[in-house]
């Protein structure tokens, strides 16, 4: 079962403050190439899965998609997104991804943004998911990058030459790690990138992009404090389609 850290009062306080928080999708700054990655959302059905407060369920709407259904664990996370949606195109369910049924073959589009990070059964959710997106539909996710989750000590650190380095801890030992972000205890599930590949393959899945995000010159003129993020990419991000069957 995922933690419901985001029903934690601190932690949904801190969280509500983030940039990507106030500004949603514009406020993100992966999600210029997370929305290359999509194909037209035109005639849609759409499963935001992790869909937080709403912000790409009522993108997708917006853009054409006939249906979207958003799914998060956190009941605070659902009322903020309920408040700021009247599209009756765009429904939310509350539950846990590490055990959600979805309908077989019931969406062209499926998403995730930043959640996948969070689930102890990455197997079972992606065959989910792979049962549930049409032959030729579209899943398109991002994740904290695994290098993130590996860290031997929390933030940065520097070399004799001043050059910030990030110490790395056991990259290829998977499995729950805590760590403080926004609040104390939070827990995240680190694994490498090969098994997130190799599950979205077993769930019949092909590879169609991949992008270790990092910031562009401009954005770091505009945003000075994302230069960290040269040192290591801070979010994967992953497209790819439907089709054919799963393997076992």
């Amino acid at each position: 079962m995922a933690q419901n850290i985001y029903d934690d009062a601190e932690f949904f306080a801190a969280y509500s403050n983030l940039r990507r928080s106030v500004y949603g999708l514009a406020g993100a700054p992966e999600w210029p190439y997370l929305r290359a990655m999509l194909p037209d959302m035109s005639g849609c059905r759409v499963v935001d899965l992790g869909c937080g407060f709403g912000w790409f369920s009522r993108w997708a709407a917006e853009v054409g998609a006939t249906s979207v259904l958003g799914i998060d664990l956190s009941e605070k996370m659902l009322d903020r997104a309920r408040a700021h949606t009247a599209d009756v195109r765009i429904t939310y369910r509350q539950a846990d991804l590490d055990v959600v049924d979805l309908p077989a073959e019931s969406f062209e589009v499926a998403y995730s943004s930043l959640a996948l990070h969070y689930l102890a059964d990455l197997p079972r959710f992606m065959s989910t998911v792979g049962r549930a997106v049409v032959a030729g539909g579209s899943f398109v996710f991002s994740i904290e990058h695994p290098v993130y989750s590996a860290p031997s000590s929390p933030g940065f650190v520097t070399d004799a030459t001043g050059h910030v380095t990030w110490p790395l801890d056991s990259y290829s030992v998977e499995g729950p790690r805590t760590t403080d972000w926004l609040a104390p205890g939070v827990v995240k599930h680190h694994r490498t990138i090969t098994t997130y590949l190799d599950c979205l393959q077993r769930a019949g899945f092909q590879l169609e992009h991949f992008c270790e995000w990092q910031p562009t010159a401009d954005e770091i003129a505009a945003f000075p404090d994302w230069a960290t993020d040269l040192d290591r990419p801070q979010f994967l991000l992953v497209g790819a389609s439907k089709t054919r069957t799963q393997r076992s």
